[in-house]
C-alpha cells in the first residue's frame, strides 16, 4: 500500500457546541478518501479499471519495487493530475496532498493544478470535443472532492476558493449533471467551514470564562465551594465524559496541522517560508492546551480540600477515573491524569497518598512508563487499535492516542528525514511513511462517541476554575507544611506575592 520506509528515522456560539461529534464514515483501502461519484454518469464516467498509474507516463518520477520513492516537485505535481485515461491512486492524492505543503502554498498548489487540467485538456477552448470533456470532468471533480473532504481547512483561503470556482465553472458549464455535483461539493465545504468556524468562537469564549474565573479562584479560594465529586462520583461516566470532550476535540483536527506544526523554509525557496503569515495548527494545539488543562482540574482537585481523608478520596477516584479510560481506550485523558497526579504539588503530599490505596495506580503508570520509547503503552496502543479494527460496536472503536508523543513520533520522523534529496527531487519515501502515521489518526478522529452526555459534567470539566502552578504549591503547602528550608523559603515567596496581588 505505501512505498518503502524511511531508514533514517530511529497536544453554536455556547459551549454546548463542541460537544457535537459527528457520524464516522469508514476509509476505504487503508486510506482517507472519498466515495466515486454516481455511476449515473454512465459509461464514460467513473471507472476503476482505467484509473492505473503508469511509470512511464511521468518523466522525473523514480519509482524502487513499484513504489514511488522521489521525484521533481514539477512531476509529482502532475502525477496528481487526472487524464482521460488516468486517475491517480488515492494513498498517492493523500500523501501529496498532506507533504505538498512543506514545499508550496496550498493556494499556489491549486493554481498549477487548475492551469494544468486547463491546459492539458483544453477546457478553455470553446470548441473542445463536449465528450472529452465528460469523460474528464468526473475525474477533476473527483479530485477536487477528495481536496474538499479530506483538507477542507485549505479552503478558508479565499485564493483557493477563486481557484476552486474557476475550474468547476468550466466543469459544469451546460452539464446539469455536473452542476449539481459541483453544488454539493461545494455546501458540503461550505458547511464543514462554517462549523469548524463556530467551534472555535465556542472555544474562544469558553477560554475567557475560564480566565474570568482563574481571577476569583486564585484571590479566594474558600469561596469556591464546588469540586469534582459534587458534580459527578461515578468514576466511569467521568470517564465517559471525558472520552467525549477528547473526540470532539480531535475531529477538528485537519490531517495538515501535523505537517505544519512542523513547517520549515523550503531550502529551494530563497523568498519566503511558508504559512509564514497564518497559525495553521490551532486546532492541534487546542488540543494539546486540552491535556495541559486536565492535568491542572487534577491537581487543582486534590490541592484544594482541606482535610487530609478528603484528599485521598480524590486522588483515589482519578484513580478509577484513569482506569476507566484505559478500559474505554482513552490513553489521552488517562496520560493527563497521571500526569496531574505526578506533579510536585500533589506527590509532595506524603500523608495525603499514605491514606491511598496505590495498587491500581501503580499498574496505571507501569503501563505508562516512559521506559524504552513507552514500550508498555505502545503494546497497549496496538491492543486498542486491533480492537478497534474488529469492532463491532462504537466503543470497541475507540482509540484516543496519548497524542502528545505522536506528534513527538512526527516531529522526529520528519526531523529524521531529509525533505528533498541532494539532486533536489523531493524524499517521496519519507512522505509515505508521514502518511501512514496520519493515516492511522484520521480513522481514529472519525469514531462516533457511543456514551450520553451529561452537560452538567462537561460544563466543569471545561470551565472550572484550576490552579497556576505557584497556586497549586501555595495550596500544597498550606495542606501539608513546608519539609525543608527550601519549601519554607517558597512557602513564604508564594504567600507574599498573593497577599501583594491581592
Amino acid at each position: 500500500m505505501f512505498g518503502g520506509s524511511c531508514s533514517a528515522v530511529q497536544r453554536q456560539t455556547s459551549a454546548e457546541l463542541i460537544y457535537n461529534c459527528g457520524v464516522s464514515v469508514p476509509f476505504q483501502d487503508k486510506m482517507p478518501q472519498t466515495p466515486p461519484f454516481p455511476v449515473m454518469y454512465g459509461p464514460n464516467g467513473y471507472n476503476k479499471n482505467i484509473y492505473k498509474a503508469k511509470e512511464e507516463d511521468y518523466e522525473g518520477l523514480y519509482y524502487h519495487d513499484n513504489n514511488l520513492v522521489s521525484g521533481s516537485l514539477e512531476a509529482l505535481i502532475e502525477h496528481l493530475v487526472p487524464t482521460v485515461a488516468y486517475y491517480p491512486d488515492r494513498t498517492y492524492i493523500f500523501t501529496f496532498l498532506l507533504s505538498s505543503r512543506l514545499f508550496t502554498h496550498p493556494y499556489e498548489l491549486m493554481s498549477k493544478v487548475c492551469h494544468l487540467c486547463v491546459d492539458q485538456q483544453r477546457l478553455s477552448d470553446p470548441q473542445a470535443d463536449k465528450a472529452r470533456v465528460r469523460k474528464i470532468a468526473p475525474k477533476i471533480l473527483q479530485l477536487l472532492t477528495e481536496w474538499t473532504e479530506t483538507f477542507p481547512y485549505d479552503f478558508r483561503d479565499e485564493r483557493m476558493m477563486k481557484s476552486l470556482k474557476e475550474l468547476t465553472h468550466r466543469l459544469s458549464t451546460g452539464d446539469e449533471l455536473y452542476r449539481k455535483a459541483v453544488q454539493q461539493m461545494t455546501q458540503t465545504l461550505i458547511r464543514k467551514l462554517t462549523t469548524l468556524s463556530q467551534y472555535e468562537e465556542a472555544l474562544a469564549k469558553i477560554n475567557s470564562s475560564v480566565t474570568d474565573r482563574l481571577t476569583v479562584l486564585k484571590t479566594k479560594p474558600q469561596s469556591i465551594q464546588r469540586d469534582i465529586l459534587t458534580i459527578c462520583n461515578d468514576p466511569f461516566t467521568l470517564a465517559q465524559q471525558l472520552t467525549h470532550i477528547e473526540l470532539e476535540r480531535l475531529s477538528y483536527i485537519g490531517p495538515e496541522e501535523f505537517v505544519q506544526a512542523f513547517v520549515q523554509k523550503d531550502p529551494l525557496d530563497n523568498d519566503k517560508r511558508c504559512f509564514s503569515d497564518h497559525k495553521k495548527a490551532s486546532n492541534l494545539e487546542a488540543y494539546v492546551e486540552w491535556f495541559n488543562r486536565l492535568s491542572y482540574l487534577v491537581a487543582t482537585e486534590i490541592c484544594m480540600p482541606v482535610k487530609k481523608k478528603h484528599r485521598a478520596r480524590v486522588i483515589e477516584f482519578f484513580i478509577d477515573v484513569a482506569r476507566e479510560c484505559f478500559n474505554i481506550g482513552n490513553f489521552n485523558s488517562l496520560m493527563a491524569i497521571i500526569t496531574g497526579m505526578n506533579m510536585s504539588p500533589v506527590s509532595r503530599l506524603k500523608k495525603t497518598w499514605g491514606k491511598v490505596k496505590t495498587a491500581k495506580f501503580d499498574i496505571l503508570e507501569h503501563q505508562m512508563d516512559p521506559s524504552s520509547n513507552f514500550y508498555n503503552y505502545r503494546t497497549a496502543l496496538r491492543g486498542a487499535t486491533q480492537r478497534s479494527i474488529t469492532a463491532h460496536s462504537s466503543r470497541e472503536k475507540i482509540v484516543i492516542p496519548f497524542f502528545s508523543l505522536l506528534i513527538k513520533d512526527i516531529y522526529f520522523l520528519n526531523e529524521g528525514c531529509t525533505n528533498r534529496l541532494p539532486n533536489g527531487h523531493v524524499n517521496f519515501e519519507k512522505f509515505w511513511e508521514l502518511a501512514k502515521q496520519v493515516m492511522e489518526f484520521m480513522t481514529w478522529k472519525k469514531v462516533e462517541c457511543p456514551f450520553d452526555r451529561d452537560r452538567k459534567i462537561l460544563q466543569y470539566l471545561l470551565t472550572a476554575p484550576v490552579f497556576s502552578e505557584d497556586a497549586l504549591y501555595l495550596a500544597s503547602y498550606e495542606s501539608e507544611g513546608p519539609e525543608n528550608n527550601m519549601e519554607k523559603d517558597r512557602w513564604k515567596s508564594l504567600r507574599s506575592s498573593l497577599l501583594n496581588r491581592t
